[in-house]
């Protein structure tokens, strides 16, 4: 063992030997040295206040551009209160009255640049003030200009660092408060325990507005990571329901290929050996592709998932799709142009799911509104339009959580295609959406 590594050991098991209670206080002075001690002198200006606020929002915006400084502007209100006290109480001092009311203003200003020095100006500075007032009458050790700066700067250095840095400067100044009455004071009346308690309930404040913007900057934080779960989950269980109709769809096509490829040689009197082997390794290939779909598909299906008994749904089923709206309250039209020609099984079933999520969406968000489904059958692919406009009635639209909209993006984006979702300019909606088709695929 290396002298680094026996010294290390050494002071980590006399660390573990050490009691509970030393540890605590070695913590808390740990605690204190960083929050008091280290950077004391460390520049820290005090940033513009958040404008997005419920109140600041609504203001015009110059005006709103000069909320954003409220927060200092409040600083110098205060040392301006605490300079004309100052003035006010030292009036009778002559020309040092001015020097004992401007020192505590310039502290309290101190806060916006170096917080925690403007602490340790105040409570070094108080003594001073007070020997210069030299009033001993109710005012030891806190003279009514200290009373007041001291405690601003308490609440603006406590609202500008933590809860613990407010514990430690309200410590410090009782300690100094008892100091001053044991070894400083006239033995006159000490108006130390009205600052402890005054101070205790400012800072009191203090930090429980700190707690609760920290709450509530947590509850944002795991709001939005539960926002993105959620939408990275609904785009999961979108895709797990694409693959199983996809499934189902291409399954269905390497049955009916490998049942061919069996009975392709008995179409065929005395097929030469070469055409029976041909056959016979398309239907190897193709059951052994369905196998390892099934397989791979396998991981994506529900353990209470059943496969529907019918057909996965074409454009042929649109009929029906409409009529069942129709039925659910949704006046709906379809427009169909172009030649109309059988598309690959998987653009079909993609073009019904994406006019069916759609109505659906225009039944919960726009009771009431009429709907229009246009389906164009152009040279490179199929193009589908389902617009409806604003709510009418008494019916109010449900909220949705906008997963449908992801589902067809979805659908979408695995053909290569493009879609736009959209409010239209009369309060409706619409979604437009194009699916490539190559020319050799179309039927």
């Amino acid at each position: 063992m290396t002298d680094t590594q026996t010294t290390q050991h050494i002071k980590r098991t006399d660390a573990e030997s050490r009691s509970p209670e030393f540890r605590l206080a070695m913590g808390a002075l740990s605690g204190l040295r960083q929050d008091l001690f280290q950077n004391a002198f460390a520049y820290r200006p005090l940033a513009p206040m958040a404008t997005d606020g419920s109140v600041t929002r609504r203001l015009p915006g110059r005006i709103r551009q000069a909320a954003a400084w409220t927060p200092h502007a409040i600083v110098a209100g205060g040392a301006l209160m605490v300079l004309l006290l100052g003035a006010t109480t030292t009036s009778a001092y002559g020309p040092v009255a001015l020097f004992i009311a401007a020192v505590p203003a310039v502290v309290v200003l101190m806060t916006l640049v170096r917080p925690v020095l403007a602490f340790w100006a105040s409570l070094a500075s108080t003594p001073f003030v007070t020997v210069l007032v030299g009033s001993w009458d109710g005012d030891w050790p806190w003279p009514p200009v200290s009373f007041a700066a001291h405690l601003a700067v308490l609440t603006v250095v406590a609202a500008r660092t933590r809860p613990r840095t407010a514990l430690w400067m309200w410590l410090l100044t009782g300690a100094y408060g008892l100091f001053a009455e044991v070894f400083l004071g006239p033995g006159s009346f000490s108006n130390t325990f009205p600052m402890m308690f005054v101070s205790a309930m400012v800072l009191l404040v203090v930090a429980l507005a700190h707690v609760r913007r920290d709450a509530k900057r947590e509850v944002a934080v795991q709001q939005s990571v539960t926002a993105v779960e959620r939408d990275r989950r609904t785009l999961l269980e979108e895709r797990t329901t694409i693959a199983r109709e996809l499934h189902d769809v291409v399954a269905h096509h390497m049955s009916v290929v490998a049942i061919q490829a069996e009975a392709a040689p008995y179409r065929v009197e005395n097929p030469p050996p070469e055409l029976e082997q041909a056959f016979a390794t398309i239907r190897e290939n193709a059951v052994a592709a369905l196998t390892e779909l099934r397989r791979v598909l396998g991981v994506v299906r529900a353990e209470d998932y059943e496969a529907p008994d019918a057909p996965q749904p074409t454009l042929a089923d649109l009929e029906g799709l409409l009529r069942n709206v129709r039925d659910a309250g949704l006046e709906v039209d379809l427009a169909v142009t172009g030649a109309v020609r059988e598309l690959p099984q998987g653009v079909e079933l993609s073009a019904y799911r994406i006019i069916q999520e759609a109505l659906s969406n225009a039944l919960r968000h726009a009771p009431g509104a009429p709907a229009k489904v246009e389906v164009a059958y152009v040279l490179g692919g199929l193009g589908l339009r389902i617009v409806n406009g604003p709510p009418q009635g008494l019916v109010k639209p449900s909220q949705g959580a906008g997963h449908g909209i992801t589902g067809m993006r979805e659908r979408v984006t695995m053909l290569n295609g493009e879609m736009t979702a959209e409010p239209t300019e009369d309060g409706g909606y619409e979604v437009a959406a194009f699916l490539p088709v190559a020319r050799d695929e179309a039927a």
